[in-house]
């Protein structure tokens, strides 16, 4: 079973996701928030995949980036990043620091997990 950990502070957001991911028969690990994704990222088996919002409190989602990729556990972990920001500078920063795909919300389901199971194969 492949596992997918989600960042993101909106709980409707993120529990949505955690429920469709779940349906799709992914293992699903969530976090709250910036410190709180921080915090599991040391701790928590390196997952298949990983989503971050980029607006959150504590740390945004471009530390949490940077962080993650400063693990060389998670080196080779695919990272979407899902948020609200949409300049085309938000964009290329997230990709030129280790992102692997930005989904911008808000997303549509279907598409989004196509950009999982692409990420995933």
């Amino acid at each position: 079973m492949k596992s997918i950990f989600i960042v993101d502070d909106d709980d409707d957001i993120r529990l949505i996701i955690e429920y469709m991911l779940e349906r799709e028969g992914y293992q699903v690990t969530t976090a709250k928030d910036g410190k709180e994704a921080m915090d599991l990222i040391g701790q928590i088996d390196v997952p298949d995949l990983a989503l971050f919002d980029v607006m959150m409190p504590y740390a945004d989602g471009f530390e949490v980036l940077g962080f993650a990729r400063e693990q060389s556990k998670w080196d080779q972990t695919p990272i979407i990043m899902l948020t609200a920001k949409n300049q085309e500078s938000d964009i290329v920063r997230a990709l030129d620091n280790g992102a692997s795909d930005y989904v911008v919300k808000p997303f549509k389901p279907n598409e989004l997990l196509a950009r999982i199971r692409r990420q995933l194969h």
